[in-house]
This record gives C-alpha cells, sequence and structure tokens, in this order.
C-alpha cells in the first residue's frame, strides 16, 4: 500500500487507515450486541493481517471499548514500525456541559495515561479530541495540554475530530493542531472545501465515515421508509462503477483522489473489509472528468444525512 505524508508532521500513513470501533464496541448497522462482534483473538488476526498487508495506519479512542486494549495485545512486537492515533475521552459532562479548567487536565492526563497503558506503548502518534466542536476548540487549558504533551515526546502529532465545517476551519485557523479529522464521502462532500486551506497550513486530513457507517455499501438497501430518497439516491452511484468496483472501492477511490488527503479511515471487522480497502487503495484513482461526475451526485440535502439521529429514531435497525 502507498503512503503519504500527515501534512507537515514529517509521518507517513498507509492511503487507508484501519479503523478500529467496529473490534471495540458493537457498530454499525445491522450491529446491535456484542455477539455481532468479531472476537478478541479473531480482532487480533485481523489487525496483524493488515500489518502484513501493508497498513501502518491505526486509529482507535478511549471510547471505544476494548479497541485500545486489542491494538496493544495485537502490535506488542512491531510498535516502532505503526502509527497509532487514539482519543482523548469525552469532556462534557451527563447535562452536556464541560467541566472546569482544572477537570479538564485531569481528564486529559488520566486518558491518555489510560490510553498508553492499554496500547502497550510509551507514546501516541496522533493524540486527538474527540468530538471537538467550538466550544472545545475555544477552550485554551485544552490546547495548552495538549501542546505540552507534544513538547514533551510522549505524543509526536496532535489534533481534532470535527463535524462541521465550522469547527474544521476554526481548527485549521488556529495553528494549533496538527491532523483533523472529518467527515466525508460521496453523499456529504461539504468539508471539501476547506481542503486547500488545510493543504496550505500543513495540516494533515483523515478523512472518515467514506462508508457513511455502511450505507455506501450492501447495507445501504432495504432501508426504513423515512430514508427512501436516501436509498433512491445511493442507486445513482452505480454510474461511477468501472471495471467490476464496487460501491465500497468506488467511495474510498474518490476520497484518495483528492491529494490534499494523506488517508481515508475504513473501519475493519472483517478479512474481506480489508481486502476490499487494500484492493481500492492501488494508486489508481479518478481522472478529472470522473471527478467532476462523482462531485456532481452528491446528496443534495446534506444536512439530512445525520446518522447518530437516524439510530435514534431507529431508522438503522
Amino acid at each position: 500500500m502507498q503512503k503519504r505524508f500527515l501534512g507537515n508532521t514529517g509521518i507517513q500513513v498507509s492511503e487507508i487507515a484501519f479503523g478500529g470501533v467496529e473490534i471495540g464496541l458493537p457498530y454499525g448497522i445491522g450491529v446491535n450486541g456484542k455477539e455481532d462482534m468479531i472476537a478478541e483473538e479473531d480482532a487480533i488476526a485481523l489487525l496483524q493481517l493488515a500489518v502484513a498487508k501493508g497498513f501502518n495506519f491505526f486509529d482507535t479512542a478511549r471510547m471505544y471499548g476494548v479497541s485500545e486494549n486489542i491494538m496493544g495485545k495485537a502490535f506488542r512486537h512491531c510498535r516502532q514500525d505503526l502509527v497509532l492515533a487514539t482519543k482523548c475521552r469525552h469532556f462534557r459532562d451527563a447535562a452536556g456541559l464541560l467541566p472546569s479548567d482544572t477537570e479538564i487536565r485531569n481528564l486529559i492526563h488520566l486518558s491518555l495515561r489510560e490510553s498508553l497503558q492499554a496500547l502497550q506503548t510509551d507514546y501516541i502518534d496522533v493524540y486527538m479530541l474527540h468530538q471537538a466542536d467550538m466550544e472545545i476548540l475555544d477552550r485554551q487549558v485544552i490546547a495548552d495540554e495538549m501542546l505540552r504533551f507534544k513538547k514533551s515526546g510522549v505524543v509526536r502529532a496532535i489534533g481534532v475530530s470535527t463535524y462541521t465545517i465550522e469547527e474544521t476551519r476554526k481548527a485549521i485557523e488556529s495553528d494549533t493542531w496538527n491532523v483533523i479529522q472529518l467527515p466525508f464521502n460521496l453523499m456529504d462532500q461539504r468539508q471539501q472545501t476547506l481542503f486547500e486551506l488545510a493543504a496550505k497550513s500543513g495540516v494533515g486530513i483523515v478523512v472518515r465515515s467514506v462508508l457513511l457507517k455502511g450505507l455506501l455499501s450492501t447495507r445501504g438497501t432495504g432501508l426504513h421508509p423515512t430514508l427512501q430518497q436516501v436509498e433512491e439516491h445511493i442507486k445513482k452511484y452505480s454510474s461511477l462503477l468501472q471495471n467490476g468496483a464496487s460501491l465500497p472501492e468506488t467511495a474510498v477511490k474518490f476520497a484518495l483522489s483528492f491529494p490534499q488527503v494523506s488517508s481515508v479511515l475504513v473501519g475493519i471487522d472483517k478479512e474481506s473489509y480489508l481486502l476490499e480497502s487494500l484492493k481500492a487503495a492501488d494508486g489508481h484513482y479518478m481522472d478529472k472528468d470522473r471527478l467532476r461526475q462523482a462531485r456532481s451526485l452528491a446528496y443534495p440535502d446534506p444536512a439530512f444525512l445525520n446518522l447518530p439521529h437516524w439510530d435514534k429514531m431507529g431508522w438503522l435497525r
């Protein structure tokens, strides 16, 4: 697998990042409990197979159940060859409020210690904020502590996971963060307007939600009646498929067609998903005409593509 530089960090990452949420907790369409998850020993074997196949970039988080622990067990003998990204615990309390500066500082330090222990390592390559909204990005104590981690060497690069264009722009313009993980896919292409700004600022872009939680795959059929227009729109992407490529493969190729993108995060809990993502990351991506066609097929109402809300409403079951 080819590698790209992660912004100006000097770190080279595989074009596909192995997303670790599915191996750590029940996640995704049709996954309702632990009984639907991959077993730990199989997850370890899958991670090790990914390394053998050329993956060097692995993404996890404190909030991904046992994902960090499984990666720690899988990588104990090859840690130095890998780029591990993890995310701090959430800051907000049950009422949705941010705690005091002292409490935030303590939480960040505790979360980092927990991640280091679980991952069986003494440093993190990319340490990120989980769900960095505008108020969190404005909280100076958070940026200060993350920068201290980087200066001490326990963290090589710092980043944020954003959802909205406003959050992404603020993170780029703050001149603090080295990496931004953001949602981008065939249906929701809004964040592309900031790709060039990120590149000029030396900020690495890691794309997530490239398959829209599995909707841009065989799971994007037989959806809840409320999502009928979404299902009909997904069918339009058949016009993009070439040379026997699947929709997930084409969706990954779309994101990798942007040179500003450092890596595309793909959730993997099956060997078939791993092999399909490898097939997509072959160095041959969309030319200008096909990319123009793909961009014209963005969903007309991207604000409707709120999967957490869909899940809450029971539309994804």
